[in-house]
């Protein structure tokens, strides 16, 4: 039984490579899950878009990263001296360290003279960094390479860029998150003599999404008549079949990340989701004959149990269907790259 996602490779690589041609400079991310792909697979993938430099998220992430990719590797995690200072690669030239504190910079320097560093600002996303009153004492301090700012999800980040750029006029190197091609062309025309780095993981790795997949086996069928019950909580089922498939909690199915509910239309949806979820009438992910059945109970670790409606052709053990889910979320089985 597998969780498979399929990827055409062909598409997928003309998508990365369109990115890559529009954003010059890019910082591919590579981190946490490998956006449903594997963190591997993208360092490989990061090595043949011949980038000097990849960003991984955190410290855990380093060695498999070292491992994976011959060039620069830009740990966005911050550097803490209460919890860092023990680690076994901290010293590897290929690093750069981001850091936010003049403390952390000192502990730092201590334990590697000659560590390489970028600071981060204090952006409106409010999650760390220094703040901009701060940030060219900490920029001039510490040698730094450049600097990092993580901003919100959206655009219209010009003018808040520029505060940092004002407040660290030295500085000609910037690694920016979530800019856009526009905003990054302004940015570049109207300060020639800087570099803007765009560090981009969704963008990149996810950019066509019809260049994969995922698909999950059908592992048993049968028919059920209304009332009977199935599964650890016994749940009575309408008329139809009970189908079981492969993908459970352990691959994702049914573990997304909460979505924002930003307007009135996805509130009610949330709201009339939240009602289904109460009386045990939840829609599955999966695709099945063309319709996407209820769970007849909340998936269980490997595989999942469906609630075919009567009426509607049940699949065949051995069949495969389709899987709607957020990769950054996804941990199939197996990626199968044609």
């Amino acid at each position: 039984m597998t969780f498979t996602l399929h990827v055409d490779g062909a598409r997928w690589r003309a998508a990365m490579d369109a990115v890559v041609a529009a954003r010059p400079g890019i910082v591919p991310v590579v981190k946490g899950n490998g956006y449903g792909f594997g963190r591997d697979l993208l360092c490989a993938e990061a090595s043949r878009l011949d980038v000097p430099m990849i960003a991984v998220g955190t410290y855990v992430e380093v060695p498999s990263a070292l491992a994976a990719f011959g060039r620069d590797i830009l740990v966005m995690e911050p550097y803490r001296a209460a919890i860092h200072a023990d680690l076994p690669d901290l010293g590897n030239r290929r690093l750069v360290h981001t850091i936010t504190t003049r403390p952390d910079l000192d502990h730092l320097r201590v334990l590697q003279p000659t560590a390489r560093v970028v600071v981060e600002g204090l952006t409106s996303m409010k999650r760390f960094g220094a703040p901009a009153a701060a940030l060219g004492d900490l920029v001039a301090a510490s040698d730094a390479l450049g600097v990092t700012l993580h901003l919100p999800l959206g655009t219209g980040h010009v003018a808040e860029i520029t505060s940092f750029i004002e407040a660290a006029p030295g500085m000609r190197r910037w690694y920016l998150s979530h800019v856009s091609p526009s905003e990054l062309a302004s940015l570049r025309s109207r300060y020639p003599e800087h570099r803007f780095l765009a560090r981009v993981g969704t963008d990149l790795w996810l950019a066509d999404r019809s260049a994969y997949e995922v698909r999950a086996h059908v592992l048993d069928v049968r028919p059920v008549a209304k009332g009977e019950t199935a599964g650890y909580r016994q749940r009575p089922l309408p008329a139809g079949h009970l189908v079981v498939v492969s993908g459970g909690t352990s691959h994702g199915v049914a573990m997304e990340s909460p979505a924002s509910a930003a307007t009135a239309r996805s509130r009610a949806i949330a709201v009339a989701e939240g009602v289904l979820e109460a009386a045990h009438r939840v829609r599955s992910p999966f695709t099945v004959a063309g319709v996407s059945p209820r769970f007849a109970e909340p998936p269980h670790m490997q595989c999942s149990l469906l609630a075919l409606p009567e009426g509607v052709a049940p699949p065949r053990v051995g069949d495969t269907v389709t899987v709607r889910m957020r990769l950054t979320t996804a941990y199939p089985d197996a990626v199968v790259v044609s």
